[in-house]
């Protein structure tokens, strides 16, 4: 016997089926597109050589497969993405918190953190590599601070807007700060601390494929500069597509996982 009513199930295929809908029309976009790129091609109404088409880069992409280069380049751009993604989330976590926990050191930080943000992080490549030298460090590193400013910057913001009434209560009750930081500010922000982390990880690959196009020797940014010097449209695109997957994947992976919270 089912524990909802007809009408809460109604309900619930309703959505079921919305978000099925949402899905499929998703991938009918793509689909067409890409159909529609490839005609084009075909036909020669757009330039295959320099716009290349779905087949050539599925060409490119099975020969980087056969050459055994494509896992690696794919694998070395995820690790170094992992890396500086986790290390900007913990850091940025930690700092916004120091900041909403001292209100003091929140103001003398605020304009640093604003004119830290607003520099241009691509400018100060070629310090990085002078610091640190071309290694994956330094592409970790450019990664780190395109992204680490952002996250502060939006998880102290949302930090300081939660809803005033919930923390006068537990002061009512006598509740410890660290108390309000976990029952209150945490549980408050659940879903801009998400929103935080779907920014967070864009801006760190964006970061890897600018440290990577500076001073990689592998990775798909590292394709998509040889791609571009060697005049291979069909690698730089299929480099690109590669990218889009991976930003796909990540997206609805920390959807999938959004979804669970809110349910």
């Amino acid at each position: 016997m089912s524990i909802y009513s007809k009408e809460h199930e109604l309900f619930l295929k309703k959505i079921k089926r919305k978000r099925c809908l949402i899905y499929v029309n998703q991938i009918l976009i793509i689909c067409l597109l890409f159909t529609l790129w490839e005609v084009l091609s075909k036909l020669n109404i757009i330039n295959s050589f320099l716009f290349s088409s779905p087949s050539n880069i599925i060409k490119t992409i099975s020969n980087l497969i056969k050459e055994n280069n494509f896992f690696i380049h794919v694998l070395i751009t995820i690790k170094e993405l992992s890396i500086s993604f986790i290390l900007s989330l913990i850091f940025g976590f930690l700092i916004a918190t120091i900041l909403w926990w001292n209100e003091f050191l929140a103001k003398v930080i605020d304009p640093y953190l604003t004119v830290l943000n607003s520099l241009p992080k691509v400018a100060l490549g070629p310090l990085i590599i002078i610091w640190i030298g071309a290694s994956s460090s330094s592409i970790i590193t450019m990664s780190l601070m395109i992204s680490l400013f952002i996250t502060i910057i939006n998880l102290y913001t949302s930090f300081i807007n939660t809803d005033e009434n919930y923390i006068f209560l537990l002061k009512s009750f006598k509740a410890t700060k660290f108390q309000i930081y976990t029952k209150v500010i945490l549980n408050a922000n659940l879903k801009n601390i998400l929103s935080t982390i779907k920014i967070n990880i864009s801006m760190n690959l964006i970061g890897i494929i600018m440290g990577e196009l500076l001073v990689s020797k592998s990775g798909l940014g590292y394709l998509i500069m040889y791609g571009s010097q060697v005049f291979n449209i069909n690698l730089v695109i299929a480099s690109v597509f590669i990218l889009g997957i991976i930003s796909a994947v990540l997206y609805y992976f920390i959807n999938y996982f959004e979804h669970k919270i809110n349910y």
